[in-house]
């Protein structure tokens, strides 16, 4: 079973991915990463973020001579912008500061997860929560499914791609739980593309 975790704000020093349950020997280098990474920032912010930042991983664990080695894959991708926000986002209090939570949100963005995060985590500052709740904060979760990807190429080569053009029966659904099939309506197909 794979299994992944993310760390780090959307504003902080660095994002951090960790991938659990990767087989050993898998292929893999960093260029398989940053080349989905890459492919994430071709579409169109808001912001000027995707401008500022050219997003490299550097595996910190779980990979070795080019190879997976079945323990958790680390993953730090660091944000270039860390250094405009370092009086903002400085994990360390500063002794005599006035004003030492800069820059607060009080006001929630509609549409966002901000409120939510409030109420959930008792916070009155709604910067904890939109620095994790951001798009930034996606280049994680980008370079987790990068590994997941390499993987499926690698050990899978000649599995169908999906399209939504072409699709064939291939019969009822397989699945190998019984007490998951009977839930499973009688007349239901599932279908794959070719």
């Amino acid at each position: 079973m794979l299994r992944f975790t993310t760390a780090g704000e959307s504003h902080g020093p660095a994002l951090v991915s960790v991938l659990e349950g990767m087989v050993a020997g898998l292929p893999l280098l960093a260029e398989d990463v940053n080349r989905e990474l890459a492919r994430r920032q071709q579409g169109y912010g808001r912001g000027r973020r995707m401008q500022i930042e050219r997003d490299e991983v550097e595996f910190l664990s779980g990979v070795r001579a080019g190879q997976t080695m079945g323990s958790p894959i680390s993953m730090l991708i660091r944000n270039r912008d860390w250094k405009n926000w370092q009086d903002v986002m400085d994990p360390a209090p500063r002794e005599g500061d006035p004003d030492p939570r800069r820059r607060a949100v009080t006001r929630v963005r509609p549409g966002h997860a901000d409120l939510t995060g409030l109420l959930k985590y008792d916070r009155d500052d709604a910067r904890d929560v939109l620095e994790r709740a951001s798009a930034r904060e996606t280049t994680a979760r980008v370079a987790a499914a990068a590994m997941c990807r390499r993987f499926l190429r690698v050990r899978a080569p000649n599995s169908p791609r999906p399209s939504a053009r072409r699709w064939k029966s291939t019969g009822p659904v397989p699945c190998a739980r019984p007490v998951t099939r009977s839930w499973i309506p009688s007349g239901f197909r599932w279908r794959i593309s070719t």
